[in-house]
C-alpha cells in the first residue's frame, strides 16, 4: 500500500487465527479499500486458541470495526459474541464479526460464498448427491447450504463424532437424511460410486503438501463435480488427477472472494469490488511465501 497514510480516523479490520502469516485476505481486502477510496486498513491477528477471549475483549477495546475469523477459531468464537445472524447462527460457525457500536455481531459468508461460487460454473445442487470430505468451520457452512438448496448429503471425517455431529444438525434443521461416515478407503469408495458433486474442505493437498490428494485419483468418475474449496495452490492434485478422468473441476479461489466479498459489504454497506478482489487474490497467491490457506 504505498503512499497510503495511517491516522487516528482509519478503521481498522483484520483477520483472527492461527495461522495467518501467509494469508491472502489482507492483499484482496486492502485492495477493495483502496479502489473504493475508502480510510481503512486490514490487518493480520495471529491468535492462538488460549487468547481468544482477550482478543474478542480487544475488538471493543481498540475500536476495531471487524473482523474475519478463521480457523480455529470458527465455532469456538461464538460464546463470546453479543448476537448472532441466524445464517450464522443454524450452521454453527462464524467467519465474520461486525462491530456495532461495541455489540459484536458474527456472521457466516463461506455460505454464501461457496454457492455463489458453484452457481458460477453452472451446477446447482438440487437433488445432487454431494460427498463432503471434512467436517470442520467450513464444512458446516457448505453442508448447510447444500441441505438448503435440496442435495442429498454425504459426510466423512477423519473423526466420526465430527462427522456424526454435523449430519444431525442438518437433520434437525431440515428434517432430511444426511450419512455420516468415518474417512477411510471402503467407505471413500462406496461415497464416490455415487457421489454427482465432491467437495473437498480438508486440508489435504493444501500448499506446502502440493502431492497429497484427499481422493485416490481412480475413484474419480467422468462427469462428476469436484470442487477444492483449498485456493493456495490455485490449482491442486485432486483437481489435476479429476480433470484427467474427466470430471469438472472448480477451485477455492471464488469462494475466497465471494465469501471475501460478502464480508466487505457487511462491514462498509457499499458493494463490493469483486474483480478488483479477484485480481488482487491471484497476485499474491503467486508470490513464493504464501504456503497456507487458511481462510
Amino acid at each position: 500500500m504505498p503512499d497510503r497514510r495511517i491516522t487516528g480516523m482509519t478503521r481498522i479490520y483484520g483477520l483472527m487465527g492461527d495461522p495467518v502469516e501467509h494469508s491472502v485476505s489482507p492483499a484482496m481486502q486492502n485492495a477493495a479499500f483502496e479502489a473504493r477510496g475508502l480510510d481503512a486498513v486490514y490487518l493480520p491477528f495471529k491468535v492462538k486458541s488460549q487468547e481468544l477471549q482477550p482478543a474478542i475483549q480487544g475488538i471493543r477495546a481498540l475500536n476495531i470495526q471487524g473482523l474475519n475469523v478463521t480457523i480455529p477459531h470458527k465455532v469456538a468464537v461464538i460464546p463470546f459474541l453479543d448476537e448472532l445472524d441466524p445464517l450464522a447462527e443454524n450452521i454453527g460457525a462464524v467467519n465474520t464479526i461486525v462491530n456495532e457500536e461495541d455489540s459484536l455481531k458474527g456472521f457466516n459468508t463461506d455460505a454464501s460464498g461457496f454457492l455463489k461460487a458453484l452457481l458460477s460454473e453452472g451446477i446447482q445442487p438440487e437433488r445432487k448427491n454431494v460427498v463432503i470430505l471434512g467436517a470442520g468451520g467450513a464444512a458446516r457452512a457448505i453442508a448447510f447450504i447444500l441441505a438448503d438448496r435440496g442435495a442429498n448429503l454425504i459426510i466423512l471425517n477423519r473423526h466420526i463424532e465430527a462427522a456424526q455431529d454435523l449430519a444431525d444438525r442438518i437433520v434437525n434443521l431440515f428434517r432430511r437424511e444426511v450419512q455420516a461416515l468415518e474417512m477411510k478407503p471402503g467407505n471413500l469408495q462406496t461415497a464416490l460410486k455415487s457421489g454427482d458433486i465432491i467437495v473437498n474442505t480438508t486440508s489435504v493437498g493444501m500448499s506446502p503438501g502440493l502431492s497429497e490428494t484427499p481422493v485416490p485419483p481412480s475413484l474419480i468418475q467422468r462427469g462428476q463435480v469436484v470442487f477444492d474449496i483449498i485456493y493456495n495452490p490455485v490449482r491442486t492434485r485432486l483437481m489435476d488427477e479429476s480433470k484427467k478422468r474427466g470430471a469438472k473441476v472448480i477451485g477455492g479461489v471464488e469462494m475466497l472472494v465471494q465469501q471475501g466479498a460478502a464480508a466487505y459489504e457487511h462491514w462498509t454497506g457499499q458493494e463490493a469490488p469483486i474483480e478488483v478482489m479477484r485480481q488482487a487474490a491471484l497476485k499474491a497467491l503467486e508470490e513464493p511465501d504464501k504456503r497456507s490457506n487458511p481462510d
